[in-house]
């Protein structure tokens, strides 16, 4: 939802099937990037395997595309992060998401940004109860998970055009590629 949300925001062409993927190609409007600074291309990939094999997508993308390991940047769920929380990052732990293992094991390592949408935990540990949860349609309102969105959309805005994430509390990425 939220790379949707962004490749809507810029405007991007429509998605083609490629790499296993939906795939958003352009770049973001003049009114997108802040005054001065370049518009770089972008490149918005929605996997569309399972998500424990998004790796099998993102990699063939990456050797396409010729990007290093730092320009790519993967948004993604977490239920480590209460809802609404959003942080960015450049590398470190997979807390065992198998979308993110399968993302490292396919691009050679874990030096890949990432946006970390929050969307809590269940109450139980169970890992079938877990499944469900992160599988299942969020129980939070229309108006609440609209505000997540946005707030992924931000941030994840800011990691790709370089901006510094300073407002937000946070220590500034440098420019990634999306």
């Amino acid at each position: 939802m939220v790379v949707e949300a962004l490749a809507e925001r810029w405007e991007l062409k429509a998605a083609k099937d490629r790499f296993k993927a939906k795939v958003n190609e352009g770049r973001p409007p003049a009114g997108a990037v802040p005054p001065g600074a370049e518009r770089p291309r972008v490149v918005v990939l929605r996997p569309q395997t399972y998500y424990n094999d998004a790796g099998r997508s993102v990699g063939p993308a990456r050797g396409a595309l010729k990007l290093p390991l730092d320009r790519v940047l993967v948004v993604h769920d977490e239920i480590d992060l209460p809802f609404d929380d959003v942080r960015t990052r450049l590398g470190g732990g997979l807390a065992g998401n198998n979308g993110l293992k399968s993302i490292k094991r396919e691009l050679g390592g874990d030096g890949f940004m990432r946006v970390r949408i929050g969307v809590g935990r269940p109450d139980s540990t169970d890992p079938e109860i877990v499944a469900a949860y992160v599988l299942s349609r969020f129980s939070e309102s229309e108006a609440e998970v609209a505000r997540l969105v946005e707030h992924g959309r931000e941030h994840t805005e800011r990691a790709v055009l370089g901006a510094s994430l300073a407002d937000a509390g946070e220590a500034a990425p440098g420019r990634a590629g999306a």
